[in-house]
């Protein structure tokens, strides 16, 4: 992929555990060298929240960029120092898990803070925050596809590629509720895979449908709440590193 000198912004959005993450660090790995200077801002809406959350990570953009390490005061000298110092490099930067503007606004600003041919990537569940800003490219990730939903249910709750016959129907019931959303399918095949019963099956899946307050939130909490410590501490390394990832490496655990 060669990027022509004109500054782009890209939106990325979605649901959780989607695999927006996941997206955004492969393009970056991909075209990093394509650029003075490259900054990844992991997880922006929890840093925020912490004591001096935007400073910090206003100071870690810098120190990423500039190879400096730069102490900013406040969140107003730091967009100063940041739009002074970065306004003629081309830099790629991904600031992941935004939920508000005024994040953006402090760490990323606007066209004019860096130089041309630059990118910024921004990942997001909030569909509101991508239609009101002025992105270049929008991407909003699916869903798996019923096949592969199928298969990666199947790899949690039989420890194999594909359902038991005698659970077919079953497995393509709680694929469905699924709605192709990873890390509901890999915590809902490991919860059902303790339970060799199909009366237990149906009873569990028959809870999810018969509820109409239940969606993929409720499957995470649940299932998760029925896992082994093990399976648990699986699950979160899941959810922090492999959402999004192909079958073949979640396979691996």
């Amino acid at each position: 992929m060669s990027l022509v000198m004109v500054f782009t912004w890209w939106g990325i959005y979605g649901i959780g555990g989607m695999g927006k993450t996941t997206l955004a660090k492969a393009l970056y790995n991909k075209i990093a060298n394509q650029f003075e200077a490259c900054c990844f801002l992991s997880k922006v809406k929890e840093a925020s929240n912490q004591f001096n959350g935007l400073v910090q990570l206003q100071e870690h953009l810098l120190h990423e960029i500039l190879k400096e390490d730069l102490k900013v005061g406040n969140v107003d000298k730091g967009i100063n120092v940041i739009k002074n110092r970065l306004r003629s490099k081309k830099v790629l930067i991904v600031v992941d898990n935004v939920d508000k503007f005024e994040q953006l606004e402090a760490l990323v600003g606007g066209h004019d803070w860096f130089g041309a041919g630059s990118m910024i990537i921004v990942t997001t569940r909030n569909n509101h925050l991508i239609s009101v800003h002025e992105f270049d490219q929008k991407y909003r990730i699916q869903g798996m596809n019923h096949y592969h939903a199928l298969e990666l249910f199947s790899w949690h709750a039989f420890k194999k590629s594909h359902p038991l016959s005698n659970y077919l129907d079953l497995s393509e019931r709680a694929t469905s509720y699924c709605k192709g959303h990873p890390l509901a399918l890999v915590v809902l095949g490991s919860f059902l895979c303790k339970r060799d019963d199909q009366v237990d099956w149906r009873s569990i899946l028959d809870e999810f449908e018969n509820s109409l307050n239940k969606d993929i939130s409720d499957i995470l909490q649940i299932s998760f709440d029925g896992l082994e410590e093990k399976v648990k501490e699986i699950f979160l390394d899941i959810s922090c590193f492999l959402v999004g990832e192909k079958v073949t490496t979640i396979r691996i655990f």
